[in-house]
């Protein structure tokens, strides 16, 4: 499978938006957090073309993953890929790819309590830090 990273482009949001809307939406319904503009639109504010990268499989526009700087913290955001595309690896090959980036300092995500994204993150060496009713927030374990 051909799994590529290209950088985003600002003609990029309206379809990032919805991919947004559409990933989150089961897991925020489950925490009765869904709102339909509020969705949207903490993907419009938070997009930074300069940070997000598009998820290419065999072609295709497939997803989107955000590396946000912030100090000596490197976040990892807005990281979709469609329910058609899951069980595929793919979230493992883009997660792998930007892991082995160089970076000094953490990196660190949040992922919503109860959503199975977080089984990813682990299998990958995120361990938890803290965690509320909504947010469970990981860091990447360094290598000992």
């Amino acid at each position: 499978m051909d799994v590529t990273l290209r950088p985003a482009v600002p003609a990029d949001i309206e379809w990032l938006v919805e991919l947004r809307a559409d990933v989150l939406r089961a897991d925020l319904e489950r925490l009765g957090r869904f709102d339909e503009h509020r969705v949207r639109e903490r993907m419009r504010a938070g997009f930074r073309p300069e940070w997000t990268r598009i998820i290419v499989v065999e072609g295709t526009d497939a997803g989107c993953i955000t590396t946000r700087p912030d100090d000596t913290t490197r976040w990892i955001e807005h990281f979709y890929v469609p329910a058609s595309q899951q069980g595929r690896g793919i979230g493992s090959i883009v997660l792998r790819s930007v892991i082995a980036e160089p970076h000094d300092g953490p990196t660190r995500l949040n992922v919503l309590q109860g959503s199975a994204a977080r089984r990813l993150y682990e299998r990958h060496g995120f361990a938890l830090d803290s965690e509320d009713d909504v947010d469970v927030w990981l860091t990447l374990r360094t290598p000992a």
